[in-house]
């Protein structure tokens, strides 16, 4: 285990993310990761599937330092749409999960006015602890 979970005393748990995160080890800075495919393109416009993709290329950025899924300790996911992402949070539970396994790093989420690439839908920038 590189990471440690804090939950301060009497706080209600959190559900699908930590409050904080204390990690030891090397660390990995992803940069925003979008849902499309290794050539830059989308396989789909839907959100789910995009975040679904954008997932998986932050893990794989991740593996090329040699980490995996549970070495991330910090998440966070620009949202178009607030709207959308509160109505279809079981999809992205359930995307989550087969991509991230049970990890639940500290996250942020925020939606914001638009993205630099016109058909994408989130991005999401992670920081790993890989260890020693």
């Amino acid at each position: 285990m590189t990471h440690k979970t804090l939950q301060p005393e009497g706080w209600l748990a959190p559900k699908g993310y930590a409050n904080g995160i204390e990690a030891r080890g090397r660390q990995v800075f992803v940069g925003g990761q979008i849902g499309w495919n290794a050539q830059c393109k989308f396989d789909s416009v839907d959100l789910v599937a995009q975040i679904r993709q954008a997932l998986i290329n932050c893990v794989a950025v991740v593996g090329a330092a040699g980490g995996a899924p549970e070495h991330v300790v910090r998440m966070t996911w620009y949202l178009k749409d607030k709207k959308e992402y509160v109505e279809r949070l079981k999809e992205i539970g359930a995307a989550y999960r087969e991509v991230m396994g049970r990890n639940y790093p500290a996250m942020s989420a925020v939606q914001i006015a638009d993205l630099i690439e016109d058909d994408a839908k989130v991005e999401i920038e992670v920081t790993a602890v890989i260890p020693d």
